[in-house]
């Protein structure tokens, strides 16, 4: 893992289309594990996967700056820079797809193709918003993620045929720091309605959504498609919130036929 002066750190395998993933909350870039290995294709020049811890998550500093998606958003701009990517496909899931809809405004130019997986460019409704200050004041106080494990965060993001995979889920979130947890959950309260950029969005995309999704219904992947000018919707039967990890080989092909249109457009 090569930490970078952005206050990223990242994992990467293969050459090819650049194609950068950015994880769910609160998670890291370990959720990546299955794709870094099989998207790069069996001699690893399909594509160029890198993904990204988020700020404070896995290997990667929180930094001092105020809760922004933007500003993660940025991060991955430089990112592109250190890695001497000029435009990269962005794939992003939940968190991860907020984060994406934030580069897609403020760096379209570095843009190559989209995809965005169990996520939606909706704000949170206020009910939301309250529940994420609650979440991050809590953990605050108590120094301790431990509340994300007794409300059963982990089988919350997954269907009902992927429960099996709890613990993998649950250890991922048990690393995440309380300071980086709570800074996370506000900077996702306080991102805008982002409909009006997907309009603009004038490269391949691709939307992506699971059936049994407790978190994000499909309804908004409907709308995130209808409002793109290029996009293909895929809908993951038995799938829940985490589908890359639920469903890696669906997801993956998903991946390749947008890297495929990608290419086509040139």
């Amino acid at each position: 893992m090569t930490q970078l002066p952005s206050a990223v750190s990242v994992r990467e395998s293969g050459t090819g289309t650049p194609l950068v993933l950015l994880h769910a909350f609160p998670l890291s870039a370990a959720m990546w594990s299955a794709q870094l290995e099989t998207l790069p294709g069996p001699t690893g020049d399909r594509a160029r996967v890198v993904a990204p811890d988020q700020r404070g998550f896995g290997g990667a500093g929180l930094g001092s700056e105020e809760p922004s998606l933007d500003t993660v958003a940025d991060d991955v701009a430089r990112l592109l820079d250190a890695a001497g990517i000029d435009r990269a496909v962005l794939g992003g899931l939940s968190m991860g797809g907020y984060v994406a809809l934030a580069f897609a405004e403020r760096h379209p130019d570095r843009l190559a193709g989209l995809l965005l997986a169990n996520t939606k460019a909706t704000a949170d409704p206020e009910a939301a918003r309250t529940n994420r200050e609650r979440i991050a004041a809590a953990v605050l106080a108590r120094d301790s993620v431990r509340l994300l494990l007794d409300e059963r965060t982990a089988a919350g993001q997954l269907g009902p045929d992927s429960q099996h995979l709890v613990d993998r889920v649950e250890a991922m979130i048990a690393a995440a720091p309380p300071a980086t947890v709570a800074w996370a959950q506000r900077a996702m309260a306080a991102r805008p309605e982002r409909l009006d950029v997907l309009a603009g969005v004038r490269v391949p995309a691709a939307v992506l959504a699971g059936a049994e999704d407790a978190l994000m219904p499909v309804g908004e992947a409907e709308l995130m498609a209808r409002a793109l000018p290029d996009a293909e919707l895929t809908v993951l039967p038995r799938v829940g919130h985490l589908s890359a990890i639920e469903a890696p080989e669906a997801f993956d092909a998903v991946v390749r036929r947008l890297l495929e249109r990608v290419v086509a457009a040139g």
